[in-house]
């Protein structure tokens, strides 16, 4: 039987699962691709609905009684955090903002929660990620929080930076960035074929990063080819490989300090970290 997976269709995400998609992974079962923004996997997850799932680390500590995560093929790394994006004439803080986030459980709006504290928004509103940017810029939010590709065309909207929470996370921890990762439905999936096949799916896209070419670009929201390619070297890294010791240790930060702030619910560090390496 195919397993069902989904995924985000940014570029990282399909050009990692590719050869899987593709039935092109020795031993992988068939499986059946959906592709949704991550704040939809999120939700989807915590009901359980696929077998194999990208979703954010911020939403870990609901998933964790129905999901194993797989220690490769998710986002984390360095210079590559969410962006809190004002206009040129905009607000330099965010008291009485407007804001506009991509997902309540999104770790992006997680870094905003811990980084923002003492500031008080006048409202937070979910907003579909390729909706922010132009929202912003028309002035229906007073600021918007950015992932993705988002970091490569700000400035084509007339944009400005108001903080990197990378830089700031990165600063603050001397830790990547826990970004997105894979999960595994217990009962279901066996986590360590679920990891050789994830393994071999990012492999056989660093061997021959051509062959994914037209499905990426398929499913990439920017069309031009050098910002796929500016994403993809910034979210495929070897964090996606392994998550290795320095992984686990960001993964822990992060979850800790927003238990530690009240924001999520605490997890045991077995259960934060990932199944095996």
């Amino acid at each position: 039987m195919a397993l069902s997976l989904a995924f985000s269709p940014c570029p990282n995400d399909t050009f990692v699962f590719y050869a899987l998609a593709h039935g092109l992974v020795p031993g992988a079962p068939p499986v059946e691709v959906t592709y949704a923004d991550v704040d939809v996997t999120n939700t989807a997850a915590e009901k359980g609905a696929f077998d194999l799932v990208k979703v954010s680390y911020a939403a870990l500590p609901w998933l964790m009684d129905d999901y194993e995560l797989l220690p490769c093929g998710g986002a984390l790394g360095r210079g590559c955090g969410p962006l809190v994006l004002t206009r040129r004439d905009g607000p330099r803080d965010l008291d009485g903002a407007r804001v506009a986030v991509p997902g309540d459980r999104t770790t992006a709006y997680l870094l905003f929660r811990l980084w923002a504290t003492g500031q008080q928004p006048a409202a937070i509103d979910v907003v579909p990620f390729h909706e922010i940017m132009p929202a912003v810029a028309a002035g229906t939010y007073d600021a918007g929080l950015v992932i993705h590709e988002a970091r490569f065309t700000y400035p084509r909207h007339g944009l400005t930076a108001l903080v990197d929470l990378g830089e700031w996370w990165e600063g603050d921890t001397g830790l990547p960035i826990p970004l997105g990762a894979i999960l595994a439905k217990r009962g279901t999936v066996d986590p360590a074929a679920a990891t050789e096949w994830v393994r071999d799916s990012v492999r056989q896209a660093w061997a021959d990063p051509s062959a994914s070419r037209a499905y990426v670009l398929a499913h990439a929201q920017e069309m031009e080819q050098a910002v796929v390619d500016q994403h993809i070297a910034l979210y495929v890294n070897e964090f996606t490989e392994d998550l290795g010791a320095e992984g686990r240790k960001a993964i822990d930060a992060l979850l800790g300090r927003a238990a530690a702030a009240g924001l999520v619910p605490q997890i045991s560090s077995s259960r934060a970290t990932a199944w095996s390496s």
